[in-house]
């Protein structure tokens, strides 16, 4: 029987469906087993105007069996199958669907979806093998036809003998090469493995036979080599079903199985959204970070199904980047894919889905910190950083989906609390939001400057991340309370303590700090009596947005940032240390340079900055000493 060529392009285009569109090689697999679920499909079409035709679907089925001695890989579906016109019309012509002309004209009936669009699917044989064979007995026909090609020079169809309606596809699975192994695809295990990536949740049994040892009878420890055939795929999304019908444990397992995490859940989201977009999701918010979660090698993403069908392993834009965490799944029947359903057309479907998920991951965290606090303070552990660099990136725009998300150690309750739960215990005569940086909650406690805010019986909230005074710069306000930390220029209550440095600056000290300012010449932007020390002889303090806690961090970064905060030095007025400085401005120059320079390294080291010269701070301590 003569050739027949392509009626549809040229053979540069068949090339390029076998190897440009398609990423994956394995993906062949999904495609061939989505074209046989939508054969069945239609089947099921016909059956709701054919009251002649009986749809039980305990009749219908996919077959995959490899046979590695003749190199060949079938797929048999029980679906509707093919005329010779439609052979030729559907595989003769590149680019035509058969299924959605069929989802076309059927498009006002209830009922299951049809799951191709483009037609391109079933060349993706042609990345595996090098003939393949399509057998079709149409429903209703007696007879049936093969297809036959070995690729873009053509295709011939002959008659051929079929007993049962439906399909069957027969590969030739390509010799392997020195980069490529095409064995893979005659290993049952690993078809398996395939099948269950991207079509384990096909409606209809896909069924493979695999050989397994059975006891031999009345022998012991003997045993024979079987044939058993088994159904790989799991048929029903636990998606699908209704929320009442599942458990807490269902979801764990669907969790395990799907290998999102090998921590346990802390909570489970299920969507079932049918309004301006129809889809279904399940999400999990996880109770540990992934070994790589804070690297550039972490993938965020939602694995995404369109009718069962896996599309993407990780749908990144489904996710925002601060809720990167989030682990699980969508399925929906509205999204536009590209002619591989590899990729995602982004249009306002997939935006629409992206939204209500975000607002869903929100709105459960809040619940969660509601009602569940200790559940919600392990989840902030793990991934409050993550809710902080939210706040803080792409330029705080973000920072009111989080700013009720976020925990900070209180200087009063000695726990995590909300900005919410401390500015609804705030003094009504309180100006600010007040906060302490540093290494750790007792290092902060220890800091000169929390004395003032603390005798006033002011909470103060902790920060100890490198990215909480970032994060809250961005946020600015919260109920439009401002945030102040206490080293800041201005506290807004040092009335009482103003009056003794303006005092202290009339009684000629004035001049004293001039001077010391004159001998830390670029160390720091003046030097003034302190509106807020207690007990402490000597702080640092900062003016302007860069803090000292953020210059520090800044210069760790590896671009090695020479960011300096405008650093002021603070004296304790009501100190004995301030009437040593006076008498050595009197009668001693060099001593109060000794003085001052001691006075501001010892200041570096309550900040955790590094001193400049250690020899020479040494130096001084053992002038005094003698």
């Amino acid at each position: 029987m003569s050739k027949i060529a392509f009626k549809a392009e040229s053979k540069r285009l068949l090339e390029m469906m076998i190897n440009s569109i398609y990423t994956q090689r394995e993906i062949f697999l999904r495609e061939l087993i989505s074209n046989a679920s939508d054969a069945i499909d239609k089947i099921y079409y016909k059956a709701l105007t054919d009251d002649s035709l009986v749809f039980n679907k305990d009749n219908y089925f996919i077959k995959i069996t490899a046979d590695k001695s003749s190199r060949t890989l079938t797929i048999t579906d029980t679906g509707i199958g093919m005329t010779r016109e439609e052979l030729e019309n559907n595989l003769g012509v590149i680019a035509k669907s058969g299924s959605l002309a069929f989802k076309q004209e059927n498009e006002a009936k209830e009922g299951h979806n049809i799951i191709g669009q483009f037609g391109v699917g079933f060349y993706s044989a042609f990345m595996v093998a090098d003939k393949v064979v399509v057998t079709s007995r149409a429903l209703g026909s007696s007879e049936a036809y093969r297809w036959e090609s070995e690729g873009a020079e053509g295709y011939t169809i002959e008659p051929a003998a079929k007993e049962e309606i439906g399909t069957e596809i027969v590969m030739t699975i390509k010799p392997n090469t020195e980069d490529d192994q095409y064995d893979e695809f005659l290993e049952p295990y690993r078809l398996k493995a395939i099948v269950k990536k991207y079509s384990d949740f096909i409606r209809y049994p896909i069924k493979m036979d695999f050989e397994t040892q059975k006891p031999k009878e009345g022998a012991d420890n003997e045993f024979d080599q079987v044939i058993e055939e088994q159904t790989v795929n799991s048929m029903v999304p636990i998606w699908r079903k209704n929320k009442s019908e599942l458990t807490d444990a269902d979801y764990e397992n669907f969790y395990f199985e799907k290998r999102y995490g090998f921590d346990k859940p802390i909570k489970h989201i299920h969507i079932s959204a049918d309004g301006a977009v129809v889809y279904n999701a399940i999400l999990f918010i996880p109770e540990r970070t992934p070994f790589d979660y804070y690297t550039k090698e972490y993938e965020k993403g939602l694995e995404l199904y369109s009718n069962g069908v896996l599309i993407m392993d990780k749908c990144a834009d489904l996710l925002p980047d601060y809720f990167s965490f989030v682990k699980g799944m969508v399925d929906s029947e509205d999204l536009s894919l590209n002619i591989s359903r590899e990729l995602l057309q982004h249009d306002r479907q997939l935006k629409l889905i992206a939204k209500n998920i975000k607002n869903k991951i929100k709105s459960s965290l809040i619940s969660l910190l509601k009602d569940e606090r200790e559940q919600y303070e392990q989840f902030y552990e793990s991934f409050g950083r993550q809710l902080k660099f939210g706040v803080y990136g792409d330029y705080g725009m973000h920072k009111d989906d989080l700013q009720d998300l976020l925990l900070f150690y209180s200087s009063t309750e000695k726990k995590l609390v909300s900005l919410d739960e401390y500015v609804s215990r705030m003094p009504e005569d309180q100006k600010f939001i007040y906060y302490a940086t540093g290494g750790s909650i007792d290092r902060i406690e220890k800091l000169p400057q929390t004395e003032i805010v603390a005798d006033k019986g002011y909470e103060m909230l902790y920060f100890t991340d490198d990215i909480d005074e970032f994060a809250i710069k961005a946020l600015n306000t919260y109920k439009d309370k401002s945030f102040k930390s206490v080293s800041s220029g201005d506290l807004g209550i040092e009335a009482d303590e103003k009056d003794k440095a303006d005092d202290a600056e009339e009684n000629g000290t004035k001049e004293l700090f001039e001077g010391m300012k004159a001998i830390l010449e670029g160390k720091v932007k003046s030097v003034k009596a302190s509106k807020r020390l207690k007990s402490h002889p000597v702080c640092l303090s900062a003016e302007g947005e860069v803090s000292i806690e953020m210059e520090k961090i800044l210069k760790a970064m590896p671009n090695g940032q020479d960011v300096q905060a405008d650093k002021v030095l603070e004296i304790n007025v009501n100190h004995e240390v301030f009437n040593t400085l006076k008498s050595a401005q009197a009668a001693d120059p060099e001593k109060l340079k000794l003085y001052t320079n001691l006075l501001y390294n010892q200041a570096l080291l309550i900040e955790g900055l590094p001193i400049q010269d250690p020899v020479a701070f040494t130096n001084d301590i053992c002038k005094v000493m003698v």
